[in-house]
């Protein structure tokens, strides 16, 4: 496996994030040109628009899966490096750190952490500014 760092670090499952959701576009598209054409024909009218509907409800529950998985790996990430300062410096993190903040000092070494995690809530860093910030990075090949 590739070592993770700050270029390859984001997570792009290719059946997912590709094939399928082009499915769900292709399917989507699909729906909309079947009920243009039944537009007339009362037969085939209602199962055209009832069609459109699965896909919409379809598209919903792709985008709400993977914001409700990545919410859960927001909370756990937020308590996980909440402990990981405990451990370090005997003391909860800064509460002006956001969780976007945090989630983006999970990738520095303990070394660098605290002094980072102490410039990020002085100098309100992004989470993005956080990573590149970072010198050893620490993989996380556990995320969804």
């Amino acid at each position: 496996m590739e070592t993770q760092n700050y270029a390859n670090h984001r997570r792009f499952v290719p059946m997912f994030h590709g094939v399928l959701f082009g499915l769900i576009a292709l399917t989507l598209i699909g729906s909309f040109v079947n009920l243009y054409y039944s537009i007339g024909d009362d037969q085939r009218l209602y199962s055209a628009s009832l069609i459109v509907v699965m896909v919409i409800c379809l598209l919903m529950v792709f985008f709400f899966c993977r914001l409700f998985s990545l919410k859960a790996q927001d909370r756990a990430i937020r308590a996980e490096e909440n402990l990981r300062h405990y451990v370090l410096t005997g003391k909860l993190h800064d509460p002006r750190l956001t969780v976007r903040q945090i989630i983006g000092l999970r990738f520095a070494l303990d070394e660098e952490f605290i002094p980072l995690a102490q410039k990020a809530a002085e100098e309100n860093l992004s989470e993005d500014e956080i990573k590149k910030a970072i010198k050893g990075w620490r993989a996380d090949t556990c995320r969804v």
